[in-house]
């Protein structure tokens, strides 16, 4: 038995982990799309490193697009199998691929233009919204805490890990010549203390873990609450500058939260009667799709609902689907908060809001998360005073904050109090994924100082072999 690493090896995106079992049954720990990488983006989504024909099942911690964003392409380049998650991240996947599908024909009609023009030949999407039809079917969902019996060799436990709304750990019980494997791999590890969502579940002693390190080597920020910190730059930049707070925000969990705090200043009569704005359709359909589920937000939020029957929406709240309505925002000169996607800065409107922004010193771009390094939300995060915007350089003039408490990421308490449950004598290897190679090292120190003796930070395509179960 092995375990082949593709994909956020010694890099925070593009999540791909194969556990080979012998004589040649390959399971497929998501399939993630590589994001903000700069020019080696496409590179990257572009070779497997394997051969999808070859993958017997596809298990999905989560509904992200650095989890999930090459399904459309696994199954166009051959896979045929089930692809196992659970049933709110069965239907968020759906959202989510159409909308990466979409992006990238308009993409590439718009790339395809200009090389016409230059006489170049002419390049094809990763995959279009009718490779996404056909993932579609494949889609076979497992609850939480639901014993489900792959085959007979494999046995998946899906535990709760508090990243997004429907993300998992996920819990394998493997067996190989007579002789048996747990392996579980965290996806992506969330907060204990989170907003909106429940606290990480505990999960099954486990011999080989595959685990993400995002914040290995951080605490987030608690001194201010989010919300004050929020609140403050509102007041700072819409009431005293008569400024815009532009937030990129990923669709997905992060825009929820916002909206979510948000609310709670509005209901404490507390939030300054302004116009926000959410600029993403895919932010709209996504936020309608958590408010169906709420019987997997906290009990806070629970008992909130009763009160309140919507808690992501509040007076001055519009939601922005028709682009020429998005185009006008960025004429106004009126005060305003905007949250857009993506998270990183990357795609979507919220670069055209960033363009039109960065260069006055009365706005504010506000960061909420993580971003690559390369990204155009990572390189404003890292005190660049130039950025380069759809060709067109712009100097920083506008104020960039960031807030790091709002991550949906586990910081290196969160990461060690999930591993609690686990017995570290009995963890025979735990492999660190889904981080930069840097923050991984000083995490691997802290998680060898608790106790677990072998640590090992996979490269990119590393084949590994579990001991004596080889």
């Amino acid at each position: 038995m092995k375990i082949s690493f593709h994909g956020a090896a010694r890099t925070v995106t593009g999540s791909k982990h194969i556990v080979h079992i012998k004589p040649d049954k390959k399971i497929l720990l998501d399939c993630g799309m590589f994001q903000g990488m700069g020019k080696d983006t496409l590179r990257l989504n572009s070779e497997w490193g394997f051969e999808p024909g070859e993958i017997d099942y596809v298990v999905i911690s989560h509904a992200h697009i650095d989890h999930i964003g090459l399904l459309p392409k696994l199954v166009k380049d051959g896979y045929k199998g089930k692809i196992f998650c659970t049933p709110p991240t069965a239907e968020l996947a759906e959202i989510l691929l159409l909308d990466s599908a979409r992006i990238q024909e308009a993409d590439i009609r718009h790339v395809n233009k200009r090389r016409k023009e230059q006489g170049r030949e002419l390049v094809e999407p990763l995959y279009t919204e009718d490779d996404v039809a056909n993932v579609l079917p494949l889609f076979h969902t497992v609850d939480y805490n639901e014993q489900y019996q792959i085959d007979d060799d494999v046995e998946l436990i899906y535990t709760d890990c508090g990243h997004i709304l429907g993300s998992a750990a996920v819990n394998l019980v493997v067996r190989e010549n007579g002789k048996t494997a747990r392996i579980t791999f965290s996806g992506d590890i969330g907060r204990y203390r989170d907003i909106i969502l429940k606290s990480p579940e505990d999960f099954p002693q486990a011999d080989y873990i595959i685990m993400e390190s995002t914040y290995g080597d951080k605490l987030h920020d608690l001194v201010t609450p989010a919300g004050d910190m929020i609140l403050n730059q509102i007041v700072e930049t819409c009431l005293k500058r008569k400024g815009k707070v532009i937030i990129p925000a990923f669709s997905l969990g992060r825009t929820q939260e916002l909206l979510f705090i948000l609310n709670r200043l509005s209901l404490e009569r507390r939030l300054p009667p302004i116009a926000y704005y959410v600029d993403s359709p895919l932010s709209i359909k996504i936020t309608e799709k958590v408010k169906q589920h709420t019987e997997h937000l906290n009990k806070h939020v629970q008992d909130l609902l009763k009160k309140d029957e919507d808690v992501f929406s509040f007076p001055g709240l519009k939601y922005i689907e028709d682009v020429e309505d998005s185009k006008a925002l960025n004429v106004s000169n009126d005060p305003c908060v905007i949250i857009s996607a993506s998270g990183m800065a990357e795609a979507g409107r919220v670069k055209h809001h960033i363009a039109h922004t960065v260069g006055d010193a009365r706005n504010t771009i506000l960061i909420v998360g993580y971003a690559e390094p390369q990204s155009l939300g990572g390189r404003l995060r890292n005190g660049a005073k130039e950025v380069t915007i759809f060709g067109l350089h712009y100097m920083v003039e506008a104020n960039v904050k960031v807030l790091n408490s709002l991550s949906a990421h586990g910081d290196y308490d969160d990461m060690s109090q999930w591993l609690g449950c686990q017995d570290p004598k009995q963890v025979r290897k735990l492999f660190l994924v889904h981080g930069e190679y840097e923050v991984q090292q000083v995490f691997r120190d802290k998680l060898v100082r608790k106790g677990f003796s072998d640590v090992e930070i996979p490269a990119q395509h590393q084949v590994i072999g579990l001991g004596d179960l080889e």
